[in-house]
């Protein structure tokens, strides 16, 4: 195993002069400020006020050939996501153990079941995906001598898999500018992956349900194109980024499918929005794009006040149909203070809309399914050509099931030998909910066997690292120079029923850095930054 101690080259060279890292560290928050890329604060929340989103100051390096593998695979994994929600058969038996000890897993199987027994109106899905990512630093027997003697990383691997609420697409984009100076289903997805050294990137995770920032990380490519023509560089290795563009776009060829056109586009949204710019980019775009589609928001306990079902199951919220349903809210417990909100996500299953997610597109981002297709036979189900799946395979790290059997008991043991190869994670959205390392012994003494079973046990990627300067809203000036580690997202979108696919496209790419000792990336979470790639051979 190699030791992963090797640092990704930089786009230009550190430590930056004081005088010219203040002057440009003022404009880039100003040009974060007057471009969106900002959030509203959540320790002092304020409606009328927005800070900076965090983001890192350069652009941080990231192989090209691993960039363009990701971007390349984005369409089959589209496909297979759609292929496993589409089996139902499969989804009720992976997530069995899970239904009985997790609450909220539970709540959204009763609706899918409930669904499934009256028939589901709607087959058509869309989905707005998000595929996470990581270069690994860890040489595995098949890393080459050469890539063991030169490169900072042996290959990528998947985060996760997002499919709902796939945000951050708009600021993509905006900081690339800044560092230059009905038988259908829609999803929206990004893939998130994480740099590795064997030659190869590892998925993180598959987000299927609010993968958010598709609008912010738009803004990132300009922004930093900005940053660097100011510093005296070319942004030429910048990829271009048309997240927000991307994912908008398949949501109005869903809207089209319904052929309703008095019909609005709704998004869910949460009580309180922090991530408001991500979100509106999406509505002012499609606004902008498509002046004749009309974009409505509504919380969960709106659509439960005021939503009822018309006479073809249409979806009403008082005198306004919505066609088309995206969902930035409903991936976590806390969107559900009561029976009302559930009422409202059933209400909304049992319509006539295009779901993005629908229930059963939500259910195959859990991490339990992501689990269960990492095994070579069941990934075998969904994808019969060798090929595809040795493409796919190549992508996986190690995940374990932590069930009340001969495996779990196995998981289990691996954890606690060697806690920190691994990353213990539940079947939650939003961030912040994985145990790390010298933690997970604790955690597994504390829960039953069968608690256990909600968990699933991941190989901890260990990228390579970077160095750069990380701005945060009342962070330290000027900033530090810090070591970083990075996370690549890749947006996917398709619509289709479960016989036949009518749309499938990658639409962009986003990128989080955190600090190289942070555990969590988050952006929305408060732990990560916003970044562009910047492409290196």
């Amino acid at each position: 195993m190699c030791t992963p101690s090797k640092t990704l080259q930089s786009c230009i060279p550190f430590p930056l002069n004081g005088s010219v890292l203040e002057d440009v560290v003022e404009k880039a928050k100003d040009w974060a400020i007057m471009h969106g890329a900002a959030m509203r604060s959540k320790q002092d929340f304020n409606p009328d006020a927005l800070l900076f989103a965090p983001f890192i100051l350069t652009p941080s390096s990231f192989p090209r050939k691993e960039f363009q593998k990701a971007i390349d695979l984005q369409p089959l994994l589209n496909e297979l996501i759609h292929a496993v929600a589409h089996d139902s058969q499969f989804l009720l038996g992976t997530l069995s153990t899970t239904e009985k000890v997790d609450e909220f897993t539970s709540a959204l199987i009763g609706i899918y079941r409930k669904v499934l027994d009256e028939g589901i109106t709607q087959p058509i899905s869309l989905g707005l995906l998000r595929s996470d990512l990581m270069l690994e630093t860890r040489c595995d027997d098949d890393c080459s001598e050469r890539t063991r003697a030169f490169n900072a990383y042996c290959c990528w691997k998947q985060v996760e898999i997002n499919t709902i609420a796939s945000g951050f697409g708009h600021l993509g984009p905006s900081s690339k500018y800044l560092q230059s100076i009905s038988t259908v289903t829609l999803a929206l997805l990004r893939s998130d992956y994480l740099p590795n050294f064997s030659d190869a990137i590892k998925q993180v995770e598959i987000n299927t349900i609010a993968s958010s920032f598709g609008g912010i990380s738009t803004i990132m490519t300009p922004m930093h194109s900005y940053i660097l023509t100011e510093l005296g560089h070319q942004d030429k290795l910048l990829p271009e980024n048309n997240a927000l563009s991307g994912l908008c776009d398949a949501m109005v060829e869903a809207w089209k499918l319904q052929a309703r056109p008095s019909a609005a586009i709704l998004f869910v949204v949460e009580n309180v929005t922090y991530n408001i710019c991500d979100q509106r980019f999406h509505e002012f775009y499609i606004r902008e794009t498509y002046p004749h589609v009309t974009v409505i928001r509504r919380t969960l306990t709106q659509i439960a006040e005021t939503g009822r079902l018309g006479a073809d199951k249409a979806l009403l919220l008082g005198d306004v149909e919505a066609s088309v349903v995206y969902f930035r809210a409903g991936y976590e417990p806390g969107h559900y203070f009561g029976q009302a909100e559930w009422d409202a996500r059933l209400l909304i299953e049992r319509s006539l809309a295009i779901k993005c997610p629908s229930i059963q597109y939500h259910l195959a981002g859990t991490k339990k399914v992501q689990q269960a297709l990492a095994r070579p036979e069941v990934l075998r189900r969904f994808v019969r050509e060798e090929p595809k799946i040795d493409a796919i395979r190549d992508i996986f790290t190690g995940l374990y099931s932590l069930d009340q059997d001969e495996g779990g008991e196995e998981a289990v043991a691996l954890a606690m030998a060697d806690p920190e190869r691994y990353v213990l994670k539940p079947q939650r959205e939003g961030g912040g909910n994985n145990v790390y390392g010298e933690d997970i012994p604790a955690a597994l003494k504390a829960m039953s066997s069968a608690e256990r079973s909600a968990w699933i046990l991941m190989e901890r990627i260990f990228p390579p690292l970077s160095t750069g300067y990380m701005i945060r809203p009342n962070g330290p000036f000027p900033p530090p120079l810090v070591q970083l580690v990075s996370e690549l997202g890749i947006f996917g979108t398709i619509i289709g029923s479960k016989d036949k696919v009518l749309y499938n496209k990658q639409v962009g790419h986003m990128l989080r850095t955190k600090l190289s000792s942070s555990n969590e990336g988050g952006v929305a979470a408060g732990s990560g930054a916003l970044d562009s790639p910047y492409l290196i051979d």
